[in-house]
């Protein structure tokens, strides 16, 4: 696939770039060259070859998932402008 300088304008009217017409040949040279490398890549064989997230092999560390009170209500409710019977106190906003 090659691109010329009409279809690098019409990029750069899609991606709202203004590019002055003496610079849309450059730009086609530069949208070739992305092209030419894309295609270099897809020459590559990855059969086999798992998708990494990280170049290191890692394993996240996990705890248990255990369902608790979280037994921090009298923490929480230390910041609060007003808190009664353990619960926050709002002002009433529907009549």
């Amino acid at each position: 696939m090659s691109i010329d300088t009409a279809t690098a304008a019409r990029v750069a009217k899609l991606a709202r770039i203004a590019v002055p017409q003496e610079e849309l040949p450059k730009l086609a040279d530069e949208l070739n060259g992305i092209i030419a490398f894309m295609e270099q890549l897809n020459e590559v064989d990855v059969e086999g070859v798992e998708p990494m997230t990280s170049v290191t092999p890692q394993r996240l560390k996990r705890r248990e998932d255990v369902v608790t009170d979280g037994s921090q209500q009298k923490a929480v409710l230390a910041n609060a402008p007003d808190a009664r019977e353990g619960f926050f106190a709002v002002p009433k906003v529907v009549e």
